[in-house]
């Protein structure tokens, strides 16, 4: 999904600049400004996934796993002052020095190519995102979602068609009616769009990379499976971390039954992790606080299987 964006929007880019610089067109300079930024920020999320799945060492014991939310919050930024700043910039330049455009039907051949490129990327973004929609709607999906690569491209190809369409609509109202100022008001337009949905990229992705915690069916999922083990006697506070889209922390508070021995109570708490795991195979860092009689002052396990601590 992400290396289509990057290539539709390299492509669409190129011919997006050759219309400009025949034409004049404002509004097609910043179209392919908007996609050279569109394709630097397919290359950020391709170097964030491929750096998110590194293994964990001494100085990332938990993984790389947040380095994806951590580019994704880089292309955010992008989008809103490359994309959507300068696009406002470039627009308001031509607001104030109209200029006519030449060469009118270049432009059009242009957005029809380019909407033709970007279309094919947004079907490719738009069924990786149906597949984890999973009946919710667009806003839901996007709210929940820990995956970010899952709606960015999305939100990006919709901006780039929306954006065709506002530019389309620029450049044959500034021919038409006689008016280029119309041409660098479809920029600021433009830019103002790729400004709203870096905001929400920023918001979601922020979220992600401060500690969100996971959804309530998993946490619901983890608490069915402990309270089933007939050695857990309550469950107390449970504390959920992404690490990643597939990576979950879990601490877990349990008071395990007052008559168990030591050993029965290191048996319950690598039964009780098991269980976790079967449930939900997201739960990657188990760490369990045992209280009760037996229980000390804790136990914890990592994902490799250690032992309970003493």
């Amino acid at each position: 999904m992400v290396i289509a964006a990057i290539l539709g929007n390299l492509a669409v880019a190129v011919t997006k600049f050759i219309a400009a610089g025949m034409t004049g067109s404002s509004a097609m300079l910043t179209e392919g400004l908007h996609s050279v930024s569109d394709t630097g920020n397919g290359v950020l999320l391709l170097v964030g996934l491929r750096v998110s799945r590194r293994p964990p060492d001494t100085q990332h014991p938990f993984g790389h796993g947040k380095e994806l939310y951590f580019y994704t919050l880089l292309v955010a930024m992008l989008v809103f002052g490359v994309g959507g700043g300068i696009s406002i910039y470039e627009g308001i330049l031509h607001v104030l020095r109209p200029e006519p455009m030449t060469h009118v039907v270049a432009n059009y051949v242009v957005i029809a190519l380019a909407a033709g490129f970007e279309g094919a990327s947004w079907a490719v973004a738009l069924k990786g995102f149906r597949r984890v929609q999973a009946g919710r709607s667009a806003w839901q999906t996007v709210r929940s979602s820990k995956d970010p690569t899952t709606f960015a491209v999305l939100f990006e190809d919709s901006a780039a068609l929306i954006g065709l369409a506002v530019a389309a609509a620029g450049i044959f109202l500034a021919d038409h009616l006689r008016m280029p100022v119309l041409d660098g008001a479809a920029s600021i337009v433009i830019g103002v769009l790729l400004c709203a949905v870096a905001t929400v990229l920023l918001r979601e992705t922020k979220a992600l990379l401060v500690g969100e915690a996971a959804s309530p069916r998993v946490i619901r999922d983890v608490l069915e499976a402990a309270a089933a083990d007939p050695a857990v006697d309550e469950i107390g506070r449970v504390m959920t971390m992404h690490l990643g889209p597939e990576e979950i922390l879990l601490n877990l508070d349990v008071a395990f039954e007052p008559d168990l021995s030591s050993a029965e109570l290191a048996t319950a708490v690598r039964r009780l992790e098991r269980a976790i795991r079967r449930a939900e195979p997201r739960v990657r860092h188990i760490f369990i606080e045992a209280g009760g009689a037996g229980a000390g002052t804790g136990n914890s396990r990592d994902e490799a299987g250690d032992g309970p601590a003493p």
